[in-house]
């Protein structure tokens, strides 16, 4: 089943942190070439070419003959031929990130809405998460007097309920204020996760598995 709206909107969403422990990095630049750097990291050497960022979390964004630009911790410094720096840096904090296996080509899975257990189909072209009356109403939300809009469906154009739910998780990615379309009937029969909650993960195939991973 497909869910298209003929207008919606984009919310901002508001983010948990993942916090973790911070770790000591010494580092030293041992050697320099055009876009490409030789660093000790914990007494470690690894040879980083420009973009490309090392298992501790020291990303190179430029270098030349003379000095190279290093980013540690979201802050970029310059680090001239054979400098080096001793101090206390988190390392990258591992992104959310659920993964699903397809049941008959559909990405099937568990989650909840508001902390209620729901049984979710991941539908990238829905353009909102959508509900069925009875699961609304089981949810406690009052979509009836809630604003109306269109809706275009397998079916043909109809009706639906714009609503806003509390709270959307899968897995250990939670979304908060995720915009949802109710539709007053039995349809879809199961939830459909939709771009309003899909739109700010990055969404990986690897084979038939489909990797949903929070961006921030």
């Amino acid at each position: 089943m497909r869910i298209q709206l003929f207008k919606y909107i984009i919310i901002p969403f508001i983010l948990p942190a993942v916090v973790m422990a911070e770790a000591a990095l010494s580092i030293q630049v041992s050697g320099l070439f055009r876009d490409q750097a030789v660093i000790n990291i914990n007494d470690t050497q690894r040879i980083l070419k420009v973009d490309q960022t090392s298992p501790e979390g020291v990303k190179l964004i430029a270098a030349n003959s003379d000095q190279a630009i290093l980013e540690i911790d979201g802050m970029q410094q310059t680090f001239p031929l054979g400098s080096q720096i001793g101090g206390v840096f988190s390392p990258p904090s591992p992104q959310p990130m659920v993964s699903l296996w397809p049941t008959d080509g559909m990405y099937l899975t568990n989650g909840s809405i508001n902390d209620y257990g729901i049984d979710f189909l991941v539908d990238t072209g829905a353009s909102a998460v959508a509900l069925n009356a009875f699961t609304a109403k089981r949810l406690g939300i009052d979509y009836l007097n809630a604003p109306k809009i269109g809706v275009r469906t397998a079916s043909g154009e109809g009706v639906g309920y714009q609503v806003n739910l509390e709270k959307v998780q899968l897995g250990d990615i939670t979304r908060f204020n995720v915009m949802a379309i109710v539709l007053d009937g039995p349809e879809p029969q199961r939830a459909l996760l939709g771009m309003s909650f899909l739109q700010d993960l990055d969404l990986q195939r690897r084979g038939q598995r489909l990797d949903l991973i929070q961006k921030y």
